[in-house]
Order: C-alpha cells, then sequence, then structure tokens
C-alpha cells in the first residue's frame, strides 16, 4: 500500500521559540502546499535543540541532534530553511550540515547513502543578496550526503540590502493567489520563467492574496520550488499523494 509523502522542514533561525521568525514562515508555506496535497508535514526549529558541534551521528550524552537524525531518515523530502547573516547561511545551518556530514559513513543494505532517495530542496531569507550563493551551498551538502536536488527545488526572499523590513513584515505573503496555469510554482508567481530566471519582482508577487500592493520602495528576488515537483519524484519512488 502506498504511503503518503513525508516532509521534514528544519528552520535554522537564531531565534529561539517562540520568537517570530522569517524562516520559520518561508519554511511552513510550502509545507502548507504539501499538506493540501494529502503530505505529513512537520516543521523543527533546531536553535530550540542542543546540537553539539561535531560531524558524527551521535555525540553522546546531552546531544540531541539524534532525535532530529530520527526525523529527517523518517522523511521522504528535506527543507532546509536559513537566514542569511553577513552574506552567509545562519550558524545553525552550517552546523546542521555538519552533522548531516556523518550520512557518508552511513549506508543501507545495498551500500548507498543512508540518505538515498530522499529530496533535498531549500529556502532562504533576508535583506542582502546571497541566497542563489546559500543556495548552491545548500544543494552541494545535500546531494554529498545522498539527497535528490530536483531542479528549481528552492524559493528565497531577498529585501533591500542594508535597509530595515523582514519577511515577517510583508503584508502579502502568506498564500498563492488562484491557481491560473499547470506551471504555476509555490512562490505564488504564475510563470516559471520568473522563478527560473530569478528575476526581480515586486513582493506581493509572492505568496500574494488580493489586496493593496506591499508598501515601500524594497523589492523581492528569488527563485521558485515548483509545487508538486518533488510530489512527482516521491510518486516515482512509489509514494502517492491523495488527489
Amino acid at each position: 500500500m502506498n504511503q503518503p509523502l513525508r516532509v521534514v522542514a528544519l528552520t535554522c533561525t537564531l531565534k529561539p521559540s517562540p520568537a517570530k521568525s522569517s524562516s520559520d514562515l518561508i519554511a511552513r508555506q510550502p509545507l502548507e502546499l504539501f499538506a493540501e496535497h494529502g503530505a505529513t508535514v512537520e516543521v523543527v526549529r533546531v536553535v530550540d535543540y542542543d546540537v553539539r558541534p561535531g560531524v558524527e551521528a551521535d555525540l553522546g550524552r546531552g546531544d540531541e541532534w539524534p532525535e532530529i537524525r530520527r526525523k529527517v531518515a523518517a522523511a521522504d523530502v528535506l527543507l532546509v530553511a536559513t537566514p542569511t547573516w553577513v552574506g552567509h547561511m545562519s550558524s545553525v545551518a552550517q552546523r546542521v550540515l555538519e552533522r548531516l556530514d556523518a550520512e557518508l559513513s552511513e549506508t543501507d543494505g545495498e551500500g548507498r547513502p543512508a540518505m538515498f532517495g530522499k529530496v533535498g530542496v531549500a529556502a532562504v531569507v533576508g535583506n542582502e543578496d546571497a541566497a542563489h550563493k546559500i543556495i548552491a551551498d545548500l544543494f552541494q551538502a545535500l546531494d554529498d550526503t545522498g539527497f535528490t536536488v530536483p531542479a528549481q527545488g528552492a524559493t528565497c526572499w531577498n529585501g533591500e540590502a542594508m535597509q530595515g523590513g523582514d519577511y515577517l513584515d510583508l503584508t502579502e505573503t502568506r498564500r498563492p493567489p488562484p491557481r491560473r496555469t499547470p506551471s504555476w510554482c509555490a512562490t505564488g508567481c504564475t510563470s516559471p520563467t520568473w522563478c527560473a530566471s530569478g528575476s526581480i519582482r515586486p513582493p506581493e508577487t509572492m505568496f500574494a492574496r488580493p489586496g493593496p500592493a506591499v508598501p515601500g520602495p524594497h523589492e523581492s528576488k528569488r527563485c521558485g520550488l515548483r509545487a508538486g515537483q518533488a510530489a512527482r519524484m516521491g510518486r516515482r519512488a512509489g509514494f502517492r499523494l491523495p488527489g
């Protein structure tokens, strides 16, 4: 019997719960789309756990990475969401990648990496322009540790560099607009070339709802995870998304 797709998001904000987080928001929005298709979803805020520095699967007493690792191992899709700090992913995201490095030496019964067959995707947010570089680093690490990285498997938002404002401050980022074409993506735009090119568009086009334009002079630059892309990969692996 086919099982529904399981998706886990590791949000790598520096803010512990219950503080509001843009990384948490940009992670939850794609998960809402997965859930609408019958997937089981979970969000893990990594900073809430005592994840010790190192490159082993279990660093012993007090290390809470093994609990997160079990969630990742049970999932079919891993989403890593991170803010942008000084042009790089957060230190929390870097630690996640370092701990996933242990999977290079973990194999299944056929000698394949333990994470083989799982899909890895990314979400990046920040008010400085480094999202594409961060996504590249995330994808390289996920690929190294056995994950499959789909084409255009990321979403991101960058506000104007060195200015105030945050993804959380935008008034129209909660849900995508009504579906108008078969190729709409998780960022809410209706033309796949917007996502493919990473072109600059007003922020209200991302998860926009009908209403007034988002105030302010800033613009967003983003690339998009196409809705259903990871789901199609899951179906090929034998998983089913109802409807």
